[in-house]
């Protein structure tokens, strides 16, 4: 991995998204540069999201989703992918596939 890569702020691009069954969306997004961060830095965080064509919102993450396993640090580090449970603020559109997340904020 290069250097850019280790450090700077963290950077996700989503590669799936979908309704969460009572409120929100979950997430899937995979590192694509900056550090990555520890779960406990994102978990209850508020991210920067921003669309292909510009629009921006920011989201909170309430959860890690366990649809494809239990979430930890070593097992993020290894993929770089994470399933997020997150809401949205009322009026935002829904975030989709090739937006692009940035945070902590």
């Amino acid at each position: 991995m290069s250097p850019d890569k280790l450090t700077g702020a963290p950077l996700f691009r989503v590669i799936d998204a979908m309704d969460a069954p009572f409120k929100g969306q979950i997430l899937r997004v995979r590192v694509a540069g900056g550090r990555t961060p520890l779960l406990r830095e994102i978990r209850g965080a508020v991210l920067h999201a921003r669309s292909p064509n510009g629009t921006e919102s920011n989201i909170k993450v309430r959860a890690f989703s366990t649809i494809g396993g239990r979430q930890t640090d070593a097992r993020f580090g290894r993929t770089g992918r994470l399933d997020l449970v997150v809401d949205l603020d009322p009026g935002d559109p829904p975030v989709g596939l090739r937006w692009t997340l940035s945070g902590p904020i």
